[in-house]
């Protein structure tokens, strides 16, 4: 990932004026230093965000970052101008129903907010995840979960690499 770079978009230039969004000021810094320029890796040193993916993730889904495509690499200027496909968001077409996958992603759900947080204050969480019946239900509890590992201490340091496996 030390490669991938972020560039704002125009809704992210405006935001930078307009705050409309009412992003957090950690959302906010993470914004302004986006600057198609950078890596993931110097925002990380330069942000100092335990959360950085999380961040970069809300930016890349509310379509106020995009990833290029060939960054890093050492071709043109002009490959690594062309937005790439979303790094941290849902699959556009998800895969056709499998039970296995589902069940695999209920459990691992499941098993991180226990390992993280304990069962004390998480019911309700558990019990959405346990009552979806489908991917897509499953991902309307992904934010809420993310929250969760990223608030708790030890999951904090985890959540980069928990989201990627879950994703």
């Amino acid at each position: 990932m030390s490669k991938v770079v972020f560039r704002k978009t125009a809704k992210g230039t405006e935001e930078m004026t307009t705050r409309t969004n009412g992003f957090t000021p950690r959302v906010r810094r993470i914004l302004i230093l986006v600057d198609g320029k950078r890596t993931v890796d110097q925002l990380r040193e330069l942000a100092l965000a335990d959360d950085l993916t999380h961040s970069l993730a809300l930016l890349e889904e509310t379509g106020m970052i995009e990833m290029l495509s060939g960054a890093g690499s050492s071709g043109s200027g002009a490959a690594a101008s062309a937005p790439a496909a979303p790094l941290y968001a849902f699959r556009d077409n998800p895969p056709p129903h499998d039970p296995m996958r589902l069940q695999m992603s209920r459990n691992f759900m499941t098993n991180t907010i226990k390992a993280f947080l304990g069962m004390v204050g998480t019911s309700s969480i558990l019990t959405r995840i346990e009552e979806a019946t489908s991917l897509e239900e499953l991902r309307a509890c992904f934010g809420d979960w993310h929250y969760l590992i990223v608030t708790s201490r030890d999951g904090r340091r985890e959540a980069e690499v928990l989201r990627e496996k879950l994703l």
